[in-house]
């Protein structure tokens, strides 16, 4: 008896003093990098949002790994975009953060949001549901996936392309 209570306090106390490791949670410090990574994006601030990716990242944001862009395209892209847009943000109250450590021992921070935009052609407020992961060593996004659906913004500039 004397034996088995000393063998559960001993495993009480290597429990207790050997923290295992987080493999989820919501606060970390990739969590608050791709927090600011967002706050450049909204703000267009390009040279700040570069500096928290690899200069090796690929970008997939709605297409597969094959059509990656790499990080000069992706901002040269994302500028293109900017200048069709009089704002956008993410809204705050519709944003949630992840970070995973997959089985393998990669990083990844999850973020699900409400992308809203105000189109200048057309003065037109949308509102997008957005999913986006990123993958982070050492500190800097190596890879990132994006996911939304575009299609409206897509229909309504055909239709004012027709209407020209």
């Amino acid at each position: 008896m004397k034996n088995l209570v000393s063998f559960a306090l001993a495993t009480i106390i290597f429990i207790a003093f050997n923290p295992q490791e987080k493999r989820y949670t919501q606060q970390s410090a990739e969590i608050d990098t791709y927090k600011k990574v967002l706050e450049a994006y909204e703000e267009r601030d390009w040279e700040s949002m570069a500096l928290h990716y690899a200069d090796t990242a690929k970008i997939m944001n709605n297409v597969e790994e094959k059509h990656a862009q790499n990080l000069s395209q992706f901002l040269a892209q994302t500028k293109e975009d900017a200048i069709q847009f009089s704002n956008w943000k993410f809204v705050d109250t519709e944003s949630e953060y992840e970070m995973v450590v997959t089985d393998k021992g990669e990083t990844w921070v999850n973020f699900w949001g409400l992308w809203q935009g105000t189109f200048k052609a057309n003065n037109k407020v949308y509102k997008i549901p957005t999913h986006i992961t990123a993958e982070f060593v050492n500190g800097k996004i190596v890879r990132e996936a994006g996911y939304w659906d575009v299609s409206k913004i897509l229909l309504d500039i055909q239709q004012l392309q027709t209407e020209e």
